[in-house]
């Protein structure tokens, strides 16, 4: 099984230029972030990738940015996901990663909208992996393996930087949920979270070193179980972010950590983390033809 890492867009202040220069110098096959609005823009974006050899993940946030509008529909994220996801297959996506619906509504909504939502990305033929994310339907552990267990297909973004806040807590106290959401990963966001917070300042700062480990205890999980699913490839995005996620010096305001250099180490890490647990060696077992399905 392969490891791609891809360059996160979200907290980039350079050019598209200097990104693909960042990915060429720090490793990444890709770029992960949203769509270009304009239309001349999205086939800039594509002709550009593709000159420089990379892949796209697209992020798509339905009804708002990455909190939701509280007052939209379902029926409005629904074409709010819709819309984006056209948008983005303009730039030609390995898949999409879905920041979707409310943690206010009631799981027969979330139920609903993501059912409708497969069906949308299964017409468009794409795959759609919805995040884990605060304010968003899978905010907590439990909501999440609810929905889960409904829609037996749905596939998953894993950030579980997000779950440690909200539960206020190293989600190991939910082994079982864990597994649920490793079965059904189909892409990592590599942030680490502790109890009162969804960023540490430096991952590789010794105060936070059990929360990093833990982390990496479940990116594993999921690397292991892809590897049973006979994946040929798993991909993992380093996500440290700016927007209050990133802490600074509270009378000047000054960032704690560089995010690109912070970024950089992380995918460092973790390709090296993959390697040396053997997976880069492991033999990759094809499914039976009869078995093989998209699952969006």
């Amino acid at each position: 099984m392969e490891l791609k890492t891809y360059k996160t867009l979200w907290g980039h202040t350079g050019s598209l230029d200097d990104a693909i220069a960042a990915c060429h110098t720090h490793g990444y096959c890709g770029i992960e972030g949203q769509s270009p609005a304009n239309p001349a823009d999205r086939r800039e974006f594509k002709s550009k990738l593709l000159g420089a050899g990379l892949e796209y993940i697209a992020e798509i946030c339905t009804a708002g940015s990455y909190v939701p509008d509280r007052s939209a529909t379902m029926f409005k994220h629904l074409e709010s996901f819709s819309r984006q996801a056209e948008m983005a297959l303009e730039c030609g996506p390995r898949f999409l990663t879905v920041i979707g619906g409310c943690d206010a509504w009631s799981r027969s909504q979330s139920i609903d909208f993501f059912g409708a939502a497969s069906v949308v990305a299964a017409e468009l033929g794409v795959i759609a992996s919805f995040e884990t994310h605060r304010s968003r339907s899978f905010f907590n552990p439990w909501t999440t393996r609810d929905i889960l267990e409904e829609l037996p297909s749905l596939k998953l973004t894993c950030d579980f930087s997000h779950w440690c806040v909200v539960c206020e807590r190293l989600i190991d106290t939910e082994p079982e949920i864990l597994t649920l959401c490793a079965a059904r990963a189909h892409h990592i966001h590599a942030r680490v979270g502790y109890d009162q917070g969804p960023q540490v300042p430096h991952p590789d700062a010794p105060l936070y070193r059990e929360a990093l480990t833990a982390h990496e205890r479940w990116w594993s999980q999921i690397w292991e179980s892809q590897q049973a699913r006979g994946d040929a490839t798993s991909t993992m995005t380093p996500e440290f972010g700016p927007d209050g996620y990133l802490q600074a010096h509270p009378f000047t305001g000054v960032p704690v950590a560089d995010l690109a250099e912070t970024n950089a180490w992380m995918a460092q890490r973790q390709r090296q983390r993959f390697k040396e647990a053997g997976f880069a060696e492991m033999p990759v077992f094809s499914q039976p033809a009869a078995n093989k399905k998209v699952y969006v």
